[in-house]
């Protein structure tokens, strides 16, 4: 009987680096669009009104911000919407999402009828996972110093 005794060589693992390169780029290509998309709601002009209980939180991923001008007017992602337009919207985003966050971001000089219309059109929809954007007694401080 002959036996084949082939040397093993000591090739050590390939590991594919093309595509795990690929994958890590698309990872960060996601990362910062998410994040640039997050500013842009956040950079509206809106002066927050104060409160000693608020907190910093970070936004999650999908939440839906309604920012509420002085006037009264709401926009969603930089878009100008009537109530109406607010109330369909975020039926079909509870719809298909339900227990869906919304953050409202009113004006501090925003009248309180034009906070419970955007507040009332939340719950027509049938959305009542909503919190209302405050901020912080010493980050309000800071920004008043620097102007």
């Amino acid at each position: 009987m002959i036996f084949n005794k082939e040397k093993k060589s000591s090739k050590s693992a390939v590991i594919p680096m093309t595509s795990l390169m690929d994958v890590i780029f698309l990872l960060l290509c996601f990362f910062v669009t998410s994040s640039v998309f997050s500013q842009w709601e956040t950079e509206v002009e809106i002066s927050l009104p104060t409160a000693k209980s608020a907190t910093i939180q970070g936004r999650l991923p999908g939440q839906v911000i309604l920012n509420v001008d002085e006037k009264g007017g709401v926009s969603v992602n930089g878009l100008a919407l009537t109530l109406e337009e607010v109330t369909t919207r975020l039926a079909r985003i509870a719809k298909i999402y339900p227990g869906q966050s919304v953050i409202i971001r009113a004006d501090k000089a925003t009248d309180y009828e034009a906070l419970m219309n955007v507040i009332d059109a939340c719950r027509s929809a049938d959305v009542w996972n909503f919190s209302l954007a405050t901020k912080d007694n010493q980050e309000a401080k800071s920004s008043n110093e620097s102007k």
